[in-house]
């Protein structure tokens, strides 16, 4: 558990520095496993309530144990685990984008694929720009003035990402079969799109654009989708080769079920090693997986293999939501801000604001426009769904 830090005000002076385990970091761990187990049972009580389920349970678990923590270290800090990016990138998002590949309905989602990508990268890219004008007009007038264009722009390719773990919790893929599919996969092309922007602001020459530069932009986002993609559709396409050539389930199911998810994540780290899309790549393994891979195994792998990725999935999301909602009330955070109160609310206000404006200015338009060339009702994007 490298990667997890416990604040050093819960460890105790007396604890043995001989032990194979930090006290401190036993301690994170089992308030961690607590709320889980918690999160599940509350989230089980609840289960017929609209208005609650998981992911508020368990941001509201959250901020109740960051108020512990900030009582018992005397305001000191909330802290229980240092959530590093390492921690985020490689092992909690991973399962959690390679199941929705596997779960997703591929019949709707391939049948909408030109939506996904109008609001994905279009919409991205109008996002972009309203974003980063905005931020440029508006933080002068609020007293920021230390930056430049390029970090104007920067915060606007950071801004016009979409996170939909959140939505989709609140969305049943079938009862909204329609809706899930657009917002999945217009967040996992928003990753797509959202990447090369950023990577292209940060070696952007703001003296010299031209054409050239917008048509190499789109290249490298062409470049970016389809290797990212490729790679993905060629894990899962080898990973069914082997299993149905070497017919591991005479032998072990494990097997099998152990050769799905290695190769799943190692399309990911392949990605991620490629500078490419590891969201973009685990996501077609995983649709590739569930369409070849899963009817090539054991029908004791094809049961193990479900509802497995469906549990590591589940406790990997929870575990997000119980620490963003811990992480709110992170004094030393609050602390390190040089700003005022005054501005710092301004900032927060005015970029919450513009993501908003951002999103609604791709949103309805291409919701619209997608809907007058659809003629049959139930492929129509619905004004309630819209704003959703």
């Amino acid at each position: 558990m490298a990667v997890l830090e416990t604040i050093p005000v819960l460890l105790s002076s007396s604890s043995s520095s001989s032990s194979f385990l930090d006290t401190s970091t036993v301690i994170a761990l089992t308030v961690f496993f607590a709320l889980l187990c918690a999160c599940i049972i509350i989230g089980h009580l609840l289960e017929e309530n609209r208005w609650a389920n998981e992911s508020i349970t368990a941001l509201l678990l959250g901020l109740c144990c960051g108020v512990v923590v900030l009582l018992i270290t005397k305001f000191q800090s909330s802290r229980i685990l240092v959530f590093s990016e390492d921690l985020f990138f490689l092992y909690l998002l991973p399962p959690i984008i390679f199941n929705a590949g596997f779960q997703v309905k591929k019949k709707q989602f391939f049948k909408n694929f030109t939506t996904i990508l109008l609001f994905g990268v279009v919409g991205t890219v109008i996002s972009f720009c309203l974003i980063s004008l905005g931020a440029y007009l508006l933080f002068k007038r609020i007293g920021v003035t230390s930056l430049d264009i390029q970090d104007y722009l920067a915060v606007g390719a950071i801004l016009s990402a979409t996170d939909s773990v959140c939505t989709l919790q609140v969305l049943n893929q079938d009862e909204t079969p329609l809706l899930y599919s657009i917002v999945f996969g217009e967040g996992v092309v928003n990753d797509a799109t959202s990447i090369v922007l950023f990577n292209a602001v940060q070696s952007l020459d703001v003296s010299n654009i031209d054409l050239l530069t917008a048509l190499k932009l789109l290249g490298t986002f062409l470049y970016l989708l389809f290797t990212s993609t490729a790679l993905g559709i060629a894990a899962g396409l080898i990973s069914a080769y082997i299993i149905k050539t070497l017919y591991f389930g005479r032998h072990s199911t494990d097997r099998e079920v152990a050769l799905m998810m290695l190769m799943a994540y190692l399309s990911y780290m392949l990605a991620e090693l490629l500078n490419l899309s590891g969201i973009l790549t685990i996501f077609f393994c995983g649709i590739v997986m569930s369409h070849y891979t899963w009817h090539n195994v054991t029908e004791s792998s094809r049961v193990t293999t479900k509802h497995a990725f469906a549990t590591i999935s589940f406790i990997a999301e929870t575990f997000i939501f119980l620490y963003v909602g811990m992480d709110a009330l992170d004094i030393d955070k609050w602390k390190s801000s040089k700003a005022s109160p005054g501005t710092f609310i301004s900032v927060s206000s005015t970029l919450f604001a513009l993501v908003l404006v951002g999103r609604a200015a791709f949103v309805f338009p291409i919701a619209n426009i997608t809907n007058c060339i659809k003629k049959r009702p139930s492929t129509k994007i619905e004004l309630r769904k819209q704003a959703l």
